[in-house]
């Protein structure tokens, strides 16, 4: 603030040279009582007469009421702009300050309230006391009152201000611990970096990932403690427009709120992890959104098989190449049939009902099929590791195999 309200004031006062010599007599009283009157009556400051609060409200009154009086008392043609300076600073210090120790503007507002109205009081009595005239007391009303507005609105500037600040600072503190949780530090340097952000450590970290512009809403609605990172993601590119969620303690019921306030986005979630140990988390949450084709919520949780089969994706198309072989001579038309239903026949172990119930077909095609796929693999339907292997390849997939 520029204090322009208080100068334009000040050049229609002026003040006797008996009544400023009184007002300054008596500053150190009218400091004091102001004091007095903001430590008893904004419940913030009481006690603050001890520590460094007291020095610092203490030191703010002083520096405030000297240039008040300095302003009301400067001679016409003197530079309005040099009384205010230091007291305007001071106050927009006050604020910043207020902002550091994690308290709002309300204590303090209230603090210039009170103090406008016992620095009135104690400065008016000893201004009549001296002699001022009643139509210079109108004036020197106003200019208390505006005075006080910019000191006030000072400090809310600085308030703002280092509440812009400290939240960019600590934004890039928490996105430095995400970069180091994700790349695996040692727990002495992450401890050091959560330190500086003032992050708590949870017993456990969920990494959720989603398109940036799909976030906005849903960051005031997440659990205290959640880290947003949105830069050098391993194994995401910037281009692809993604950031990670590393959400504390998310299991059970919390698990599900989330699920359900992520609906509409393209997310994935991941596993809950001991929080030094999130990176396997992450890792799990990309691997998903790499082989997944899945729109909307992915909780990686109920998709477990699909991410072990996807994990090498060249090798499982290599076991299905193989152990599909025995069908690779039959013609195309049939050589889907049979693959169908020989993955239903080892999902339903065998039961010819379910099979023919799961394939909208007649008990009798299933035991006809089924003799067809026994010719051609003989023996190894009886083998557990054709099992196995074919119901690998088959098993997620309907007609995975069908056209090899």
């Amino acid at each position: 603030m520029d204090g322009a309200t208080a100068r334009a004031t000040s050049e229609h006062l002026a003040l006797e040279p008996a009544v400023a010599a009184t007002l300054r007599e008596r500053l150190p009283d009218v400091a004091a009582a102001t004091v007095a009157a903001v430590t008893a009556e904004v419940p913030s400051y009481a006690g603050a007469f001890t520590g460094d609060l007291g020095a610092t409200i203490t030191g703010a009154v002083q520096v405030a009421l000297g240039g008040f009086l300095k302003l009301a008392t400067r001679t016409a043609g003197s530079d309005p702009g040099t009384p205010l300076t230091p007291a305007l600073e001071a106050a927009y210090d006050l604020g910043r300050g207020e902002a550091r120790s994690g308290r709002s503007m309300d204590a303090l507002q209230a603090a210039y309230r009170i103090g406008a109205r016992v620095a009135w009081r104690e400065m008016s009595a000893a201004a009549a006391g001296a002699g001022m005239p009643a139509g210079t007391m109108a004036r020197f009303a106003e200019l208390v009152f505006a005075y006080i507005d910019e000191l006030s609105a000072s400090s809310v500037a600085g308030h703002t201000d280092e509440l812009a600040t400290s939240g960019r600072v600590r934004e890039r503190y928490l996105e430095r611990l995400a970069q180091l949780l994700l790349a695996g530090a040692d727990e002495g340097t992450v401890m050091s970096a959560a330190a500086r952000a003032g992050w708590q450590p949870p017993a456990t970290l969920t990494a959720v990932l989603l398109p940036e512009g799909q976030v906005h809403a849903l960051v005031p609605a997440l659990p205290a403690g959640s880290v947003l990172a949105r830069q050098d993601l391993p194994g995401v590119s910037d281009d692809d427009d993604l950031v990670l969620l590393l959400v504390p303690d998310l299991g059970g019921r919390r698990r599900t709120r989330l699920l359900r306030m992520l609906a509409g986005r393209d997310a994935v979630v991941g596993p809950a992890r001991p929080w030094l140990e999130v990176a396997a988390s992450y890792a799990r949450v990309r691997r998903t959104r790499e082989i997944t084709t899945i729109r909307g919520v992915v909780d990686t949780d109920e998709h477990l098989a699909e991410i072990v089969l996807g994990a090498d994706a060249e090798a499982l198309a290599d076991l299905r190449t193989r152990v599909l072989a025995p069908l690779a001579g039959v013609r195309a038309s049939s050589r889907e049939r049979l693959a169908e239903t020989l993955r239903s026949w080892l999902l339903h172990q065998g039961r010819r009902d379910d099979v023919a119930a799961d394939l909208f077909v007649h008990a009798q095609t299933v035991r006809y099929r089924m003799g067809q796929v026994r010719e051609l693999y003989g023996d190894a339907l009886d083998d557990p590791r054709t099992v196995l292997e074919l119901t690998l390849a088959l098993g997620l997939t309907p007609q995975a195999g069908a056209a090899g």
